[in-house]
């Protein structure tokens, strides 16, 4: 048995309801908490710029862990051909040695694609970020001020400080690995207005240098890049675990020419981080998933309770003739 609302469900409603009666009707049915998702789809469906984000394979295979860890913890992911070490390290601030924790959360990873999309664009190391703090987290559909201001720089500063580190295998039988970090100068915003009449005080290092390694990386692998809609970035800006499985899906959908399954053991190895037991994994991934789906409402996707997840050959979620999925 399969569910339905992982292929399209709420975009059809929303070409054939309109968005009143689509969540009248969901109200009708018990189904309140999929408004959410519906909203999803609704900004998906009127976004007419298909303004376009690129995350790396390596990225989109591994997932960055969802609530923070201690500080001294190095994090570990097995994706589906490449695992992932993300080591902490530790900064100078005000002249102080301070240690930081890895990356997290769904911040970290609005920060990461959005430096990977610019880089892929722009072809440099270099990229120039423009204005102010403000404009660059407006652009990624983010409000900043107070907590999310406080959260965006200890995210900041965490990929600043980290190191990174990929293995793999090869074709020909051997092991491969790449290390370095995510940036090598700037991104360190400013915790308070360093003077009064300062009116840059606000502002962040407008010109970010990526690694040489994280960059060669990018470069390098051109094939491994994953196209993705901003758009959908942006509406799933608050769920980390729904923005893995969206970027994770956009990879997998490329390489995808016949039904395939994916056994819920397979899927708690690459997104379980965090959740210490399996049988506590279906329902939040579900949740995760069906937002996802809505955010790239094309993905045609069956969950099968027992079994697991059945993917099957979509458009991509950049492509502009959109037709809605349908659950075979």
């Amino acid at each position: 048995m399969t569910d339905s609302p992982y292929a399209g469900e709420f975009s059809r409603m929303l070409m054939d309801l309109g968005y009143e009666e689509s969540a009248s009707r969901l109200k009708q049915f018990g189904r309140s908490d999929e408004i959410p998702f519906l909203d999803i789809s609704k900004a998906l469906l009127a976004d007419e710029r298909f303004e376009m984000g690129v995350a790396y394979s390596g990225m989109c295979l591994t997932s960055l862990p969802h609530k923070k860890l201690p500080d001294d913890q190095v994090w570990k992911r097995l994706g589906h051909d490449v695992t992932l070490l993300i080591e902490p390290g530790t900064l100078l601030i005000n002249g102080e040695e301070k240690k930081f924790g890895v990356p997290y959360g769904a911040r970290a990873r609005m920060i990461l694609i959005y430096l990977m999309s610019e880089a892929y664009r722009t072809k440099s190391r270099e990229i120039r970020l423009g204005g102010s703090q403000r404009r660059w987290f407006e652009k990624m559909g983010i409000s900043f001020g107070g907590e999310t201001a406080k959260a965006i720089r200890d995210q900041s500063k965490r990929i600043s400080a980290c190191s990174l580190k990929f293995f793999w295998s090869t074709d020909e039988g051997a092991d491969g690995f790449a290390k370095g970090g995510i940036v090598s100068s700037g991104l360190m915003f400013r915790d308070q207005v360093a003077k009064a009449d300062d009116k840059q005080g606000s502002l962040f290092d407008d010109r970010v240098v990526l690694d040489p390694t994280f960059f060669e990386a990018l470069e390098a692998l051109e094939a491994h890049h994953v196209k993705l809609r901003e758009e959908a970035i942006k509406q799933l800006k608050d769920r980390s675990l729904a923005l893995d499985i969206y970027v994770w899906l956009a990879y997998r959908m490329r390489r995808i020419t016949k039904d395939t399954f994916i056994s819920w053991s397979a899927l708690y190895d690459q997104f379980g981080g965090g959740v210490k037991q399996r049988k506590h994994f279906m329902l939040p991934f579900k949740n995760a998933l069906r937002a996802a789906c809505a955010a790239y409402p094309e993905a045609r996707v069956e969950v099968d309770e027992k079994a697991g997840v059945v993917l099957k050959p979509s458009p991509l979620p950049f492509h502009r003739d959109y037709v809605a999925g349908i659950s075979l």
